[in-house]
């Protein structure tokens, strides 16, 4: 039973963690098991082949953490970096202000390239840093690929675009936590050297797998570093990779075999086809926050994020009290806004094993806040417009078909 008991489901709508579906709580609702018997190595096996697929990488190393984000972060940062090397990392929301805060903290020297919250990471100040940068001092660039505070996906591509361009051999670090396996995101062909992501997120598990991916090229990075790492260090991982046996330490046998329920749910729909789901939940989401009239944080379209909208509120509105009386009156969960948009922002998430008229619900929830801390929107105004969206766009289930 909830520790705080309301009748029906909670309607989950932040952005992570987020709603676990049922075939996956089934395949976790399971006894403990020895993870050195021939079981777990084996299914680990197929857990480190399939988990490259979401990150769209052929000559990756996956490595499953018992972590957070922030674990992968670290794990990230510390395996392919030196104390003292230059980082280029782009502050444009709280959680990249976050990874930022973590690598000062490492004695990274980072080189922090500052946007206004809502806008995406400044790529021309990024490509004048590279071209002055003709001693390669610049050792790595981290960014985040879609910003949850503000609703805001950066263009990796360009990143990669640029370093080609004046031949920087600095490393490009990925957080994808909140975008991998629900947007676009293309490892090997964006010449990505470390991705990460988090299990509570677009791959619907609980909190505790930090998943991260590292290019042949970070893996060669990760012999000189000399950052000091013990719970996080790669080469305990490949240790016991090559003996087949895989974890240097427990693992949640739990999660892995939700983790084995979660692959097998996206790769039956399709990636492409969870990727397209996203983008069109997105859309709709952003039709509703129109027809309300409120705005969205992200500043421009080349930005939006498909797993998360921001919305914008008015002054006289404090959108704290939207998300307390969501949950209060409704049983709906939206998120907060954080740090500098806190009170000024809700958040929407719409990621994960989510279909479109679990997005209604949350929408006419929405909408009913609204009216109950005084914004005059017009009830149903969101929902037609998204539902008018889906109508023509919504494909057959594939399926179904």
């Amino acid at each position: 039973m909830d520790y705080v008991y309301g009748p029906g489901r909670n309607h989950l709508f932040v952005p992570g963690p987020v709603n676990i579906p049922e075939p996956v709580l089934r395949a976790m609702n399971r006894n403990n098991e020895d993870y050195r018997s021939p079981a777990v190595p084996a299914m680990t096996k197929t857990l480190l082949e399939d988990v490259k697929k979401i990150f769209k990488t052929t000559s990756g190393t996956p490595f499953m953490i018992p972590t957070t984000g922030t674990g992968a972060w670290e794990s990230a940062l510390t395996n392919t970096l030196s104390p003292g090397d230059r980082i280029v990392s782009f502050l444009i929301g709280q959680f990249s202000l976050l990874w930022i805060d973590q690598q000062q903290r490492l004695k990274f020297n980072v080189d922090v390239v500052e946007s206004e919250w809502g806008q995406g990471a400044n790529l021309d100040v990024l490509e004048s840093k590279i071209a002055e940068d003709t001693a390669h001092t610049i050792k790595a660039i981290c960014i985040v690929h879609n910003e949850t505070a503000t609703g805001v996906t950066n263009n990796l591509a360009k990143v990669r675009k640029i370093l080609d361009n004046y031949m920087h051999p600095a490393l490009f670090l990925v957080d994808g936590v909140s975008s991998i396996c629900a947007l676009d995101f293309r490892m090997d062909e964006w010449g990505v050297d470390v991705a990460l992501t988090g299990s509570q997120k677009a791959l619907s598990l609980p909190t505790g797998i930090g998943i991260v991916c590292a290019s042949p090229k970070a893996l060669e990075a990760s012999k000189t570093a000399k950052s000091v790492r013990v719970f996080f260090d790669w080469n305990d991982y490949l240790k016991f990779y090559k003996l087949g046996t895989y974890w240097p330490y427990t693992p949640s046998i739990q999660l892995l075999y939700g983790l084995r329920t979660a692959l097998d749910l996206v790769f039956e729909e399709g990636l492409d086809n969870v990727i397209a789901r996203h983008s069109r939940l997105g859309k709709a989401t952003r039709l509703a926050v129109e027809a309300w009239g409120l705005k969205n944080c992200t500043q421009s379209e080349e930005w939006v994020s498909d797993t998360v909208t921001a919305v914008l509120v008015p002054p006289y509105i404090d959108s704290t009290e939207i998300v307390k009386r969501a949950w209060k009156r409704y049983n709906l969960s939206l998120g907060l806004g954080l740090n500098k948009i806190a009170g000024k922002v809700f958040r929407i998430g719409h990621l994960g094993n989510l279909n479109e008229l679990q997005l209604l619900g949350c929408l006419a929830g929405v909408e009913m806040v609204l009216k109950d801390v005084g914004y005059p929107v017009k009830l149903g105004s969101g929902v037609a417009a998204a539902s008018a969206y889906f109508q023509n766009n919504t494909p057959l289930i594939p399926s179904r078909i």
